[in-house]
This record gives C-alpha cells, structure tokens and sequence, in this order.
C-alpha cells in the first residue's frame, strides 16, 4: 500500500466559497500548500457565516484542497451565545473528524472561531503534530477593550489562559502588524517562531478598473458623482458611525455620494440612518459577489477604513489593502500610531482623521473631493504601487507557507512535502 501524503489539518469555521475574508485567506494558503505537495485537509462550517440558510456541499474538492463542511457549525450571528454554541460544536466535531485522519504533521488554526487554538492543541497533541497559529485577531482582548466583557469575567480569564496553552505550544505563530505582535509576546514570549506578515490582497479581484469602463458605477447611478466607500465588515471594532454623521452633514452636496458595502453588526447604523432621515447621498448595498469585486471597489474615489481607539493590536484593518490595490486613495478614521497610520505616513496615499470626529471627517472628505482628478489619481497611484512593492499576494503568501513548513520541521525534522498533486489546479473535484 503506498505511504499516505504528509497531511496539514485546517480548522477553520469560514472557509470559501463564503464571501468572508478569512475563509478566503485560508484557502489561498491552502491551495499554495497543495501545490507545495501537501495533501491538506480543511474543516469548515457546512452554512454560511453571515447567512446560516445558505448550505454548502458536505464534501468537495476545491484546488486540490479537501474540504469536509461539518453540520450544526453555524446558526447566523444573531447572538452570542448562538454564536458561542455553534463554534463549540463545530470544533468538537472537527476534533473528531481529525482523529481519523492519517499522516497529519500540522493542525493549522486560526481564530474563526475565536476558541479554536485551544481546541487544535488538544487535537495536535493527540496526533503528535506540530501546531500553527494565525492570529487574525485576538480575543479576549477586543471584547475586553470594547466593554462587552470585563477583565476579571470568568470566561474572559479562561479564554486568555486558553490563549496562553496555545501560544506556548505553537510551533509556529503569525501575526498580522506589529501592534498584535507586541499584544502576543505579552501574553507568551514567542520568540523565534513569530512572524509578523499581513494579509495579502486578493490581486486576481482587485485589479483596478477605469470609471468609465465600469458598470458597477452605471448599474447604481455613480456616473458624474464623488464616491465615497466603506467596504467590508460593519463589526463593533471597525464603526462607521463616524462616516455616517459625515455624511448626514453633507446631504447638501448632490455631487457627494456615500456606499456602504458588506455585512455585519454595524450593519443596524446604516440601516437606522436610512429610515429615521432618508438621506439621498447614502447607498447601502450588502458583500459583492467575489467575481465582482474589482468593479465594487474600483467605483471608489474614496476609501475608508475605520477602527476604535481601543483595539490597537487586537484587530487588523485589512480591507485597507483591498483599496489601495484597486489604486484608490484612504481615508483612515481610526487612532494614531497604528497599522494603518504606519501605511499612511510618508506614503503620500491617504489622510487621517479621529474616530468621532464627524465634522473633521466631512470637512476631509469635501477636500478631498475638490482635489484635481490628477491629484487622486497620483495618490491612487501610489498605493497601487506600494501594494505591488510590499504587499503582493506571491510575496506574502510564500513568506506565509514557509512559516507553516518551518514549523512542521521544528516539530518533525525530517518531514518534507511530496511532489505536487496532478490534480491541484483543477476548481472542483
């Protein structure tokens, strides 16, 4: 009988065709370890993450990557005890699942749900197998830092504990900015196993495109119009109730147009907005199909990305990526020093606003708005050109997987991925 492929588990509750970006993130790491000769096996949540009615097949083969959907993973994000239940279940079952499977070298957990890393390292300590960690947010800090819980609640001391066991048995840790690096090594000296590697942009689906080229912009009335656009999750830790005051002072502008696209919590602001004052300057539109998301973002002029003072460090603001891909200036409303500040500062891409500073945010937004189209077009320029500079998907996503077979080698020094899969380019097996 021949020798089972090396495998890497991943578990992880979002994983595609949902339109989530972790599950994205997740796959393309995925399928770069399948080209690598890895057979990767994933488990994810059988329903959708922002629409528990949508259901996805149990079993398929997505580039080569195995995908096992599990069922009662995912009840929507009504609650959050719901919440809490389905992520419970689901990784239960993961655990179980992951029991059966054969050869497995690495458990790879990221923080989808956010208790997963407990829950891996016990199934990594079953199968003897090394253990990487992406920490794409950490919790309990941000619950802690936005006042849903307090420091001394029970659950957040045994989440952080359960932080803690993850961290010390990692074998390879990845942070996305230096901000959550420091937060980690405060918690568990990870030392040389850290690597700080933001997430990369989905470049096959934001390449720019030109106004004038673009029907997203016809299809929703854009022509001749300044658009400003929020793109992405509307969660507690990225508000934009600050853009939305903005825009509310600006309805005397009929040249001034505000688009927020995408799900989440935050979701309830936009829609309060829209029925108690009926603004005309204010679309609100929910996720783009993933084909189509060049045309979405590139129908910018604008881009903001926001975040609360508080979660330095416990987030990541990686819609800021999307945008400057899509060669688009940024309007950050959110604290300094922070990763995006960081972005910002000498690059000549964008401007800064605090968040709640409404009137600052609308006094910004109307000059930016009578800059000469030249003007946007260089500072669009140059964050498409930092992007391809720093930030490109080959890049980052080669630096990322040779931090997980570095620590498939810290754990197992002899283990080495066989030749690539025949079949790992095709879409669905």
């Amino acid at each position: 009988m021949p020798t089972q492929k090396p495998a890497i588990i991943m578990i992880s509750q979002v994983y595609v065709p949902d339109p989530a970006s972790v599950g994205q993130h997740m796959h393309d790491a995925a399928a770069e370890l399948v080209r690598r000769g890895w057979r990767v096996i994933v488990y994810a949540s059988a329903r959708g993450y922002q629409d528990s009615s949508v259901r996805y097949p149990s079993r398929e083969t997505i580039d080569g990557v195995e995908v096992r959907r599990l069922g009662l993973s995912s009840f929507g994000k009504r609650a959050m005890p719901i919440r809490v239940l389905a992520g419970v279940l689901f990784l239960l079952q993961a655990i179980v699942r992951g029991l059966f499977a054969k050869n497995v070298q690495c458990v790879f957990v990221s923080t989808s749900p956010p208790f997963t890393g407990v829950f891996g390292t016990v199934l990594a300590r079953l199968k003897r197998a090394a253990l990487f960690f992406w920490v794409m947010d950490l919790n309990p800090d941000q619950f802690i830092q936005t006042g849903a819980i307090g420091a001394k609640h029970p659950a957040a001391i045994a989440f952080d504990a359960g932080n803690r066991v993850t961290l010390r048995r990692s074998d390879g840790v990845v942070a996305l900015d230096r901000f959550m690096a420091e937060l980690v090594n405060r918690k568990v000296g990870v030392g040389d196993r850290m690597s700080i590697l933001p997430p990369w942009p989905h470049e096959d689906h934001v390449e720019p495109v030109e106004h004038a080229d673009n029907d997203f912009r016809t299809q929703h009335g854009l022509d001749g119009k300044f658009v400003v656009m929020y793109s992405g999750n509307h969660g507690m830790t990225t508000p934009v109730t600050t853009v939305l005051d903005a825009a509310l002072k600006l309805q005397h502008r009929d040249d001034l147009v505000f688009m927020f696209i995408g799900g989440g919590v935050g979701k309830a602001d936009v829609r309060r907005v829209i029925a108690e004052h009926a603004p005309k300057n204010i679309i609100d539109l929910p996720y783009q199909p993933f084909d189509r998301l060049r045309y979405s973002l590139s129908a910018a002029d604008l881009h903001v990305v926001t975040m609360v003072d508080e979660v330095v460090g416990c987030i990541h603001p990686c819609k800021v990526y999307g945008a400057m891909a899509v060669g688009r200036p940024i309007l950050f409303v959110g604290p300094r020093p922070s990763h995006v500040t960081d972005l910002l500062d000498g690059q000549d891409v964008g401007w800064h606003v605090a968040h709640g500073d409404a009137a600052g945010c609308a006094e910004q937004i109307e000059a930016v708005a009578a800059l000469p189209p030249e003007r946007l077009r260089e500072m669009g320029d140059n964050a498409r050109a930092y992007v391809d500079e720093r930030y490109t998907q080959a890049r980052l996503l080669g630096e990322f997987c040779d931090a997980v077979e570095r620590a498939i080698r810290c754990r197992h020094p002899t283990t080495e991925a066989t030749s690539p899969s025949p079949d790992a380019s095709q879409t669905r097996g």
